[in-house]
């Protein structure tokens, strides 16, 4: 069975104490980044615009935006673990896909159980998308108006201004309106790695790397800190 990924988490609730518990027990577990513990949802919005999250571990009863409301307003892509004191909560939380819903005060045992939830969740998705990715080597995408078929061998990478893309092909530059992570969930992780979170780059069209670097049809490309771990080890397997 493959290694697990790294998993970037957001710790999210109103409580001091209930934060560095969730802290403590994560720090256990192999394949786990703690990208922040924000004490409210306000807080928590700032890192999912910034940064890469996947999964977040977050209270259901806080001040000014309920873990509810937060999770409904959040992309799907990023996983949910509901913590709380309340039962009440529990149907409504799976209602919303929760990977897992716990109860304060929440023990490391428990906790565990709720990551290896994520994981399954994470294989049987993986799972999906090659098996829906194997039978076509192409995609559209919307631009001027047009659906326009580009072939993955075509691609050399792909840059992201904040609300639109550039798609790099050998011949030209296509420019569309859609995120970086929309494009990233269609394409074949065989083919494509994210290197930071304004760039996907073609595997095969990688020239060379540093710790810091990829050099891509003599331009060098950055590879951020959030993606540095799993993109240097699937590298340095070659």
């Amino acid at each position: 069975m493959p290694s697990n990924p790294t998993i970037s988490c957001l710790i999210v609730d109103d409580e001091t104490i209930a934060r560095e518990i969730i802290a403590t027990h994560l720090s256990k577990i192999e394949n786990i980044h703690i990208v922040a513990s924000c004490k409210s949802a306000v807080e928590a919005f700032s890192h999912i615009s910034h940064q890469k999250i996947d999964l977040v571990f977050l209270d259901i009863n806080m001040p000014e935006i309920s873990g509810i409301s937060f999770a409904k307003s959040i992309n799907s892509d990023i996983k949910v673990i509901f913590t709380t004191a309340y039962r009440d909560y529990a149907v409504e939380g799976f209602e919303l896909k929760a990977v897992d819903y716990l109860l304060k005060p929440i023990s490391f045992d428990r906790l565990q159980k709720a990551i290896n939830n994520y994981f399954e969740i994470y294989r049987t998705h993986e799972r999906s998308l090659i098996h829906s990715k194997s039978s076509s080597n192409f995609i559209f995408v919307r631009s001027e108006r047009r659906m326009i078929k580009i072939d993955f061998d075509d691609i050399i990478y792909i840059e992201s201004y904040s609300d639109y893309l550039k798609i790099h092909l050998k011949e030209t530059t296509i420019i569309t309106r859609e995120t970086i992570s929309s494009i990233e969930a269609k394409l074949p992780k065989s083919l494509f790695i994210r290197i930071h979170r304004s760039y996907i780059i073609t595997i095969k069209a990688i020239n060379s790397f540093t710790n810091e670097h990829i050099t891509i049809h003599n331009k060098a490309l950055p590879i951020s800190r959030t993606y540095k771990k799993e993109v240097l080890s699937f590298l340095e397997k070659f």
